[in-house]
């Protein structure tokens, strides 16, 4: 072992005579290692959330979309299964999209009329397991059945087996004068996915229903499709756009989604950011932790420099011990992080019930439950920024130590 390595552990382990000297090195450890957790667990539940909310936008939208221009796509069939050639699309499915007014007694309600072919969007969607009454396989072409987004439904005031009146925007010709198209439509069920945006306002159909009230002539919106991997998403609907013809064109959720997914990832960022200062600190408080053991050992690196020691190798031996404090830090408060990371669906449900109350109310939030994922790479960055401080921390105090005059340091000894 190289004696700047021996020596510097041997100072770290050592009583010192000025206790003070030890409980900031103390309290520098602490710091780092509760930034450290800290950042840890706060990625990790930011982690999670877009995880959550990523899985239920995508539970109602579709990884890529084929879309005709004017809302019209006439050979859909085709463009299926042009579509379900390529090896990553796993299922399409064709829907139309349109708008609407709901009326149910007094309350009116307008929303986004979703025609669908049940079989088919199950394939590619997952409303079928956020239904809360009824099945999706109860709409019927010609039966003219609905399903409602439950607080489309709250709203309206109607549960299932209440009719409702769809108001559709284009108008009917008649001797009168154009007037709208009304249809009345049965509740057969009712869903919930957890996003505002949906379940106060998308309502399906069935796609026969939907083509003969929106007068579409056997044509579709356009076709959705499930892919086997999300983030292939772009890519995918870029090689589709070289095989379709110009009247369609390809988007995926990345694009139809950006602003929030971006708006969720700046900030991560931020927090990163914010919660490193955390870290800066601590390792700031070993600045001051070693300039205060370089006053009180000065007499000794001045018998280390008489015996030959190097400038550079005083230099090594107090970054040695300060660096040993970041590590120490560090590692603990990795250990913690990734262990209250894991295990955060049980921490917080256990400080609610100590507390008695809930943090996130499922009357206001819509994820009631904290949810949490541990990235690799994360843990590895936090990891490595606190390290990285730890050592620039000791470079002045070390300095410092490496620039003491042995004569000056051994004049009144």
């Amino acid at each position: 072992m190289r004696y700047e390595l021996l020596v510097g552990l041997r100072y770290t382990r050592a009583k010192r005579r000025n206790h003070f000297i030890s409980f900031i090195s103390l309290t520098s450890m602490a710091g780092i290692a509760l930034g450290v957790a800290a950042l840890i667990v706060v990625l990790s539940v930011m982690n999670g959330f877009q995880t959550e909310l990523r899985t239920r936008i995508l539970g109602v939208a579709s990884h890529v979309q084929i879309s005709g221009n004017g809302n019209r796509l006439g050979d859909w069939q085709g463009v299926a299964k042009m579509a379900l050639q390529h090896p990553r699309v796993q299922a399409a499915a064709p829907f139309v999209n349109a708008q609407g007014m709901l009326a149910a007694g007094a309350a009116v309600r307008g929303a986004v009329v979703r025609g669908v072919l049940p079989a088919d969007e199950e394939r590619v969607a997952e409303i079928g397991r956020h239904m809360r009454g009824g099945r999706l396989e109860a709409l019927r072409g010609g039966e003219w059945n609905i399903v409602l987004g439950a607080e489309l439904a709250r709203a309206l005031g109607v549960l299932r087996g209440d009719q409702v009146t769809l108001i559709a925007p284009q108008g009917q010709v008649t001797p009168a004068g154009v007037i709208p198209r009304l249809r009345q439509f049965t509740v057969t069920g009712l869903f919930e996915v957890g996003m505002f945006e949906y379940d106060s306002g998308l309502a399906l159909i069935h796609l026969e229903d939907a083509q003969r009230l929106y007068q579409m002539d056997g044509a579709v919106s356009g076709v959705r499709l499930k892919l086997d991997d999300l983030f292939a998403a772009r890519r995918v609907a870029r090689e589709l756009m070289t095989q379709l013809g110009p009247d369609a064109f390809a988007s995926d959720w990345t694009r139809s989604h950006a602003n929030f997914f971006r708006a969720v990832e700046i900030e991560k960022r931020v927090m990163f950011l914010i919660l490193t200062l955390i870290v800066a600190v601590a390792a700031f408080n070993i600045v001051s932790t070693l300039v205060m053991l370089v006053t009180d050992k000065q007499a000794d690196i001045a018998i280390l420099r008489t015996l030959g020691a190097s400038p550079a190798s005083v230099m090594q031996i107090f970054m040695v011990q300060g660096a040993l404090i970041g590590i120490i830090g560090t590692l603990i408060g990795v250990a913690g992080g990734v262990l209250l990371g894991l295990n955060v669906d049980v921490v917080v449900p256990a400080v609610e019930n100590t507390l008695g109350f809930k943090f996130l109310s499922k009357d206001v939030y819509y994820i009631s439950d904290l949810p949490s994922e541990v990235v690799a790479g994360d843990v590895a960055t936090i990891g490595l920024v606190a390290l990285a401080l730890s050592f620039l921390a000791t470079l002045y105090p070390s300095w410092r130590a490496s620039r003491v005059n042995p004569a000056e340091a051994l004049r009144y000894e």
